[in-house]
């Protein structure tokens, strides 16, 4: 009987560590949808990439990226097209390089450049595992 008792209140106490760890763990930055994946974008962590991402989806393009990473270096070098480098700025794209949807037509914008790689980077890290052809829908956070 006293097996029982410490059984259940073994039980009881995983149960409610869990419960509480779940309440203040960061939720998770991609989630799986019957179409493909979500991926939250920071925007308070890179806000002009963030402004860019929302503005162009907004206008039009494509919330979702269809992960193209062999396609990255000639939508890049259509999507450029008649938009020179500024000095100490980016060109930034959306739908982005490695995205089939971007390419010509893909909306530019010139930011910062610690705001663009960052974002670069922090995109590149959580896709990394994503095979070409993986389908991410881009919301902004």
């Amino acid at each position: 009987m006293i097996r029982g008792i410490v059984k259940g209140l073994i039980v009881f106490l995983l149960a409610a560590i869990f419960s509480v760890q779940g309440v203040y763990a960061e939720p998770a930055v991609i989630s799986q949808q019957a179409a493909g994946y979500t991926l939250e974008f920071p925007g308070s962590r890179y806000p002009e990439t963030g402004a860019h991402i929302r503005d162009a989806i907004a206008s039009g393009h494509s919330a979702v990226c269809t992960i193209d990473r062999d396609g990255a270096e000639e939508n890049r070098k259509e999507s450029l097209k008649g938009y020179p480098t500024k000095k100490g700025y980016d060109r930034d794209e959306s739908p982005m390089a490695m995205c089939a949807e971007g390419g010509a037509g893909a909306d530019i914008r010139y930011i910062t450049p610690s705001d663009n790689r960052g974002a670069g980077s922090w995109v590149g890290h959580k896709l990394d595992d994503y095979a070409d052809g993986t389908k991410v829908e881009f919301i902004v956070k």
